[in-house]
């Protein structure tokens, strides 16, 4: 056994061993027709070497929406997932190889900047994927160039959900409701666009991941968001090899186990995720919901968020007097158990046994009833404000319970005190 374990290594270091892209997201978008509630929903799971970020509450001239930003961006001006009170939602995956390959000496074009800065905008100004295509062929019109190289997963309140593979000359719709394109109701990106240059593909590994999580999902009609969210973004088995890394769990935490840490879909580098489920026809569309982890998804509980009349959010996920989410601190001090290494690649190599272990004290089986706990209050809560079409003193009342019991369960079970929420 253990010379089947050391040679799994020797193959998983060796197909790893090649760099990728820091910029590298995974997501999927399925249709309402095939979710067991029939709500449409996007998901994304965001990887940046910019690591902090937290939640926001946004008064734009238009529409008021949620998004996840970066600490550092003060003024909000760069999304990178979110929606607004028409239950327009929109996040985004970059695509390498929509622009082809870049030129020696050539500058490199369209910073991500530019598409969080879109994405901005469209949760300022859109209701519709419509509007959505309207904004784009309004910034081509008028710089004549998208400056863009990303995958846009976009909902709207009338059941429409699709991909906008976007380069710099244009753009190319891929509709989830369109059974030709999308058969099985859903369709995924990682960090490439079908039209694009395919031999400059990058994120096959989780692509591979994601696909066979949903073709099963798909066969057992079960395309429900709550295990995208939970299961989807700690996902343990490797796209290419199809390496478990809970075959290898160890017995307790006594001990430090490292093992090789690439290419999964959650990642050193993966600094938060967002589904956002929309709302049936009829259904008010500011009940649109975005079940967000706001920080590493292996450390950071999700927790869902919706948009109310005065902007009120939980307070661990948004600034607090230092600028910081304390919930992200907490999911940083957790992050640092499992990957304790800080030089050389340290980063890809992770402490299996503060993950997961036979005696049930990993981060991760640490925090799943934590979790289990938010998401059956919210289905509580959610089931009332649909019933009344609107929100009310159930969601103050639920945000506040947030903020406390996260608090608490923090400092229980890991001794984090998450102070000045």
């Amino acid at each position: 056994m253990k010379h089947i374990a050391v040679s799994c290594l020797l193959i998983i270091v060796t197909l790893l061993g090649c760099a990728t892209k820091l910029n590298a997201c995974t997501s999927v978008i399925v249709s309402g027709k095939v979710t067991p509630d029939g709500r449409p929903y996007i998901f994304k799971n965001r990887d940046t070497p910019n690591q902090d970020n937290l939640v926001v509450s946004v008064q734009s001239s238009r529409y008021h929406f949620i998004a996840i930003v970066g600490r550092q961006d003060s003024l909000n001006l760069n999304v990178w997932s979110g929606h607004n009170e028409a239950g327009f939602a929109i996040a985004n995956t970059a695509a390498y190889n929509l622009n082809g390959r870049q030129k020696p000496g050539q500058p490199r074009p369209n910073g991500d900047e530019k598409d969080g800065n879109l994405m901005y905008h469209a949760l300022a100004t859109c209701a519709t994927l419509s509007d959505f295509e309207h904004l784009l062929d309004s910034i081509k019109q008028m710089r004549g160039t998208l400056h863009s190289n990303s995958n846009f997963a976009v909902l709207d309140a009338e059941g429409g959900v699709a991909y906008y593979e976007t380069g710099n000359n244009g753009y190319v719709k891929f509709d989830a409701n369109d059974p030709l394109q999308a058969p099985y109701g859903y369709l995924i990106r990682t960090n490439y666009g079908m039209l694009g240059e395919r031999t400059m593909d990058q994120g096959l590994e989780r692509y591979l991941a994601i696909q066979d999580y949903m073709t099963r999902a798909g066969f057992e009609d079960n395309l429900g968001f709550e295990p995208v969210i939970r299961k989807v973004t700690r996902t343990l088995t490797h796209g290419l090899t199809h390496l478990n890394l809970w075959d290898f769990a160890p017995q307790d935490n006594s001990q430090p186990v490292y093992f090789p840490f690439r290419d999964f879909i959650p990642r050193w580098h993966t600094a938060s995720a967002q589904v956002i489920q929309g709302v049936k026809k009829g259904e008010n569309p500011s009940l649109t919901i975005a079940w967000t982890i706001p920080g590493s998804t292996l450390t950071t509980v999700a927790i869902p968020l919706w948009i109310t009349p005065k902007g009120e959010l939980p307070k661990v996920v948004t600034r607090n007097n230092e600028g910081h989410a304390t919930l992200v601190d907490a999911g940083f001090t957790l992050k640092k158990q499992l990957f304790p290494i800080e030089r050389g690649n340290g980063a890809d190599y992770i402490n299996l046994s503060r993950l997961i272990n036979h005696a049930g004290t990993g981060i991760i089986q640490q925090i799943e009833p934590v979790e289990t706990e938010i998401f059956r209050k919210a289905q509580s809560v959610i089931k009332t404000i649909r019933r009344n079409n609107c929100t009310g003193k159930e969601t103050t009342e639920f945000y506040q319970w947030i903020d406390q019991y996260i608090k608490e369960q923090y400092q229980q079970r890991f001794g984090i005190v998450i102070n000045a929420i």
